[in-house]
């Protein structure tokens, strides 16, 4: 227990990390093709202005850290409950925030920073109520399923987040969170791993699933750091991290709470939760979303840069 929550604090680091390193490349790239009036009739990131954004050397780090992250995230879910080893991933969200402060030049409210106390307080209760997690050995059907639901989700979310442009900065975090907590879940059943078998890992839907869900994921999410507050875009992301894969644990996969504990784990999953939408909500830049600014109105993060 004690290491998978070391690997699982471990990855909330990286992921942290890697959101302010990408949001910082996001928006300079976001800037530059609204300058240019490179953007969607939605008035949204275009594909070229995303495609852009990921080749700034911010972003790339930040890539390399949500690959390490991944892995070890990987890891913490094959060894703790569901829900307690999304919800402390998802606490990167603690991280984004200090870190923002730092590198974004944000100032975050009263308001913010008591709803970021309260994700931490919910952690700690998690923590506590955690007990041994479930089996993962599910049947091949339910695989298929997971890869079904991927391809709505990343795809059919995709479409929509364009369709709404400028104002889908939430909508994508949550989108975003559901494909990095669909990945978890596939990462948990998924066969030919221990012990190892190629052949089985290959012809598990599970791995295609893993794919499709961290690959538009990550997709959705560099559109809302695009467009979006970067903490309401991360604790948007949370709400989906957490809540699937928590709920598919318990229902599924036979996670369970220390006995006598289910009430703790209840109360924090719902803090947890009930916290990152006060983030997502305090979060959103002044006055809302709106289009994308023209080159003498910075986003709020850039403009205090300096």
């Amino acid at each position: 227990m004690l290491i998978g929550l070391l690997t699982a604090v471990a990855a909330s680091i990286c992921y942290g990390t890697g959101s302010v390193l990408q949001a910082v490349g996001s928006r300079k790239s976001a800037r530059r093709e609204a300058a240019a009036g490179l953007t969607t009739q939605h008035g949204g990131p275009s594909l070229s202005s995303t495609a852009k954004a990921a080749m700034t050397w911010e972003f790339i780090v930040g890539t390399v850290l949500d690959f390490l992250g991944f892995g070890l995230g990987a890891l913490a879910a094959r060894m703790l409950p569901l829900f307690l080893s999304q919800t402390v991933i998802s606490a990167n969200l603690v991280i984004t925030a200090v870190l923002s402060v730092r590198l974004l030049g944000i100032r975050l409210t009263r308001a913010e920073w008591t709803s970021i106390g309260v994700v931490c307080s919910a952690l700690v209760l998690l923590a506590t109520a955690a007990g041994p997690e479930g089996s993962g050995h599910t049947p091949i059907a339910t695989h298929w399923w997971l890869l079904a639901v991927s391809l709505l989700l990343m795809v059919g979310g995709t479409v929509v987040v364009r369709l709404l442009g400028a104002r889908a900065a939430i909508l994508a975090g949550l989108l975003s969170g559901l494909g990095f907590g669909a990945l978890g879940v596939g990462v948990r059943v998924l066969n030919g791993v221990d012990p190892f078998d190629p052949g089985a890992l290959l012809a598990d839907p599970a791995l295609y699933a893993i794919l499709v869900a961290g690959v538009g994921g990550m997709y959705l999410h560099t559109v809302a750091l695009q467009i979006g507050s970067v903490n309401g875009a991360t604790a948007a992301l949370v709400v989906g991290e957490t809540v699937l894969p928590g709920t598919i644990g318990v229902l599924w996969l036979g996670d369970a709470s220390r006995p006598g504990f289910a009430w703790l784990a209840v109360v924090g999953f719902l803090l947890a939760v009930a916290g990152a939408v006060a983030v997502a909500w305090f979060g959103e830049p002044e006055g809302g979303p709106g289009p994308a600014p023209a080159p003498e109105e910075e986003p709020r993060e850039l403009a205090r840069v300096g």
